[in-house]
């Protein structure tokens, strides 16, 4: 089995530290998001990934080359940004696997991956998490506060993917999945989702999210979780 990991980004969010360090390696508790994402697939057995990369291409090939994580790696190089389902098209040549995994350069989480397997063309989902406090109401009178629940009547993508070879045919050349090639899947309804509940999650957008993670990360107790099978 074989991941492609898309880490192609500029991080616009994440400037000034972008200008100088491409997003897939600014360090989360001591360790770039990068190693996180490769250590969390190793532990699930997969061990040969491709790195679709664009800025700063060379620097993390060069970090990830220093390193001894015990993964074989491929690396996929844009010249420009051809989104998520082009970067997966540049990519799928070094795919000789039926089916493959897919992870957004900056998620870090602990969900299951064998739960994905259980369909081909799988997307994982999550309950929609909102970053506000909830009032509950009776009426104009006030029940109770909530902290930023999850909303099961909502699901959003997780940014993880289990992929069949024969998507390849609906991947543009530049664009992105969600609005490209999972509608065309979704109509022929040949795209599945997987439910993931009170799993640790989170994408690294911006600073507040890295602060955020970094406190998942040791709440979670998360590099125990990954040396752990």
């Amino acid at each position: 089995m074989k991941a492609i990991l898309l880490s192609g980004g500029f991080g616009k969010r994440l400037k000034p530290l972008t200008d100088y360090l491409p997003k897939p390696l600014i360090p989360l508790c001591n360790y770039p998001i990068i190693e996180w994402q490769i250590r969390y697939f190793k532990k699930f057995g997969i061990k040969e990934i491709i790195v679709c990369a664009g800025y700063r291409a060379e620097q993390i090939r060069k970090h990830l080359e220093s390193k001894n994580l015990g993964v074989q790696l491929e690396y996929s190089i844009e010249k420009e940004p051809l989104g998520t389902a082009g970067a997966i098209k540049k990519a799928i040549k070094y795919i000789d696997t039926d089916d493959f995994f897919v992870a957004n350069g900056d998620v870090i989480t602990n969900l299951d991956l064998r739960k994905l397997k259980m369909h081909r063309n799988s997307v994982a989902v999550i309950p929609l998490r909102t970053t506000f406090g909830i009032v509950h109401l009776n009426g104009v009178k006030v029940e109770r506060f909530e902290e930023k629940p999850e909303m099961f009547d909502y699901w959003m993508n997780a940014g993880i993917y289990y992929l069949n070879k024969d998507v390849v045919r609906h991947l543009p050349k530049n664009g992105n999945l969600e609005n490209t090639t999972f509608p065309v899947l979704a109509a022929r309804r040949t795209l599945n989702a997987i439910k993931y509940s009170n799993v640790f999650w989170k994408s690294v957008d911006s600073y507040k999210d890295m602060e955020d993670c970094e406190s998942l990360i040791i709440a979670n107790h998360y590099e125990k979780f990954l040396s752990t099978k």
